[in-house]
């Protein structure tokens, strides 16, 4: 398949933005999705790029978009299909860059999936394996023909690794999720956790090859070989194609499963729903009509529902024990319902977080944990308490992935946090008053000495000390912050209201 062919399928309703006839002439060797600012260690020769382009803004460097069309260039990629949903066009310096780097550019509409585009190139390309003419292949023509009747008869994935390397001798190999969780591995192959699951995938020994897909970086998947001579390098490829096929088999039973999760999703957040319609909707999901539950939210940096989504998934099949359905919220964030039993869940996921960080280091992922909810009725409470929770995450580490559990709320500090920004700044305004009406070296002194009078419990004697003053100066400093906030430091709630507005500045 040549990338010309791609703008000549009418579903697709691709335009080509940029690329002359010999570029439009490059063969198609296999279809990548990212959104990584860097996915020069994801990119095989001759690959379509499909990018939401979540990695731009308007505000970057031109540098940021021709970086990124470099590595392709480097990868030898075949075509960039830029989707137009996020910016609502391509961006002219993303045109500049591949026109420059001699990259075809082509639109993908909003209307239309990456999912869409990454089967056609499969359905063209691949394919039933056994269609083919068998000197395309690396594969034996009989494997060929048994891992395509294994695929058509729905096979369990470890079956058809097995299936794919008998006539290797069944190596060790695995399939790794992004998160370094085995999804498969041959018989003759020892366990691993998913921490070894991600060394692996990090590590310069052995072979990884990823699996297509056109998910987020939280969907992908790697086909791992801890040897270097098991097999030739066109065998791996052929099987790690046949690996795609299966999990675009179960990504139609995926979309499913999250359309059913949204129902249930807005029957949560709906006031006023009625207990047999949430029943219902629990039951859709394959959750039990009886709780306990548990409510998770979680949000991207770049509000990227989708991805969300994809990364709480990953992160509750760390745990298969504990059903769970996993949708995408009308307001852009993903919501999880667990079934599980108390005090466990924000502890479980914790340990899972940091695999996620390293799936898209530039897009932090936050989110938050509600207390346990013992019936229905009791879900919409730990989805308000969750999200938070996940407000709060983000705002005391912004740059940094972080899951918050409503049980961490029991400070001050971490109970404001999860207060929006905007409702924040008014308290601390009001509060503080003329404190913090201008920036004169005596409102700087006023404020140091409150904060530094609150931390130390209301001590004179000892604020003194802190700041190096006579004890009669700070006499004067506290009166003059009394009188200007019209605030009583003797009494414990207007210390509590100004330590609260110190807190939200």
């Amino acid at each position: 398949m040549h990338v010309e062919n791609l703008l000549q399928l009418e579903a697709l309703d691709l335009t080509l933005v940029w690329g002359d006839s010999r570029l439009l002439a490059r063969e198609i060797s296999g279809v990548t999705a990212t959104d990584l600012e860097d996915p020069t260690r994801f990119l095989q020769r001759g690959e379509v790029v499909l990018s939401g382009l979540v990695w731009w803004n308007p505000t970057d460097h031109p540098e940021k978009a021709d970086r990124f069309v470099a590595a392709l260039q480097s990868a030898g990629a075949a075509a960039l299909l830029a989707g137009e949903e996020t910016h609502g066009t391509v961006p002219d310096v993303l045109t500049d860059s591949c026109r420059a780097r001699g990259i075809a550019l082509i639109a993908v509409p909003a209307h239309t999936s990456f999912r869409a585009i990454t089967e056609a190139v499969y359905l063209r390309q691949w394919g039933d394996l056994s269609r083919r003419p068998a000197h395309h292949h690396a594969l034996p023509e009989n494997v060929r023909r048994e891992l395509s009747s294994l695929l058509a008869a729905d096979a369990d994935l470890d079956t058809l690794l097995d299936r794919a390397f008998a006539h290797l001798g069944t190596p060790a190999c695995y399939v790794l999720s992004a998160t370094g969780r085995t999804l498969a591995r041959t018989s003759s192959t020892a366990p691993l956790t998913a921490e070894q699951g991600v060394e692996r995938l990090r590590s310069p020994t052995g072979v990884t090859l990823r699996v297509e897909t056109d998910g987020s970086p939280y969907a992908v998947r790697h086909l791992h070989l801890p040897g270097t001579e098991e097999a030739p390098p066109r065998v791996l490829h052929e099987i790690a194609d046949v690996l795609a096929q299966h999990q675009h088999r179960g990504t139609r039973g995926e979309n499913a499963a999250r359309d059913r999760a949204r129902t249930l999703i807005s029957s949560i957040d709906a006031p006023g729903t009625d207990a047999t319609s949430l029943g219902r909707a629990l039951q859709g999901c394959g959750l039990p009509a009886h709780g306990p539950y548990h409510v998770i939210t979680a949000r991207s940096a770049h509000d990227d529902a989708r991805a969300a989504a994809d990364a709480l998934s990953e992160a509750l099949r760390h745990h298969p024990d504990r059903p769970f359905a996993v949708g995408e919220s009308e307001g852009g964030e993903a919501v999880a319902v667990v079934r599980g039993e108390p005090g466990t869940e924000g502890d479980r996921l914790r340990t899972v977080w940091p695999l996620l960080r390293s799936c898209r280091p530039t897009a932090p992922l936050h989110g938050g944990t509600g207390a346990v909810a013992a019936e229905p009725g009791g879900l919409r409470g730990s989805l308000a308490q969750a999200r938070y929770a996940r407000a709060a995450a983000h705002t005391t580490a912004p740059a940094a992935a972080g899951l918050t559990s409503v049980d961490d709320l029991t400070t001050l500090p971490a109970l404001l946090a999860g207060v929006p920004l905007p409702v924040r700044e008014v308290f601390s305004a009001r509060t503080l008053g003329p404190l913090v009406d201008g920036d004169s070296a005596s409102q700087r002194m006023l404020l140091e000495t409150l904060e530094v009078f609150l931390a130390h419990n209301g001590s004179w004697a000892r604020t003194a000390e802190a700041l190096h003053l006579h004890v009669n100066t700070v006499h004067y400093r506290v009166r003059r912050i009394e009188t200007l906030t019209g605030r009583d430091l003797s009494r414990l709630d207007h210390k509590l209201d100004l330590r609260a507005a110190l807190l939200c500045r």
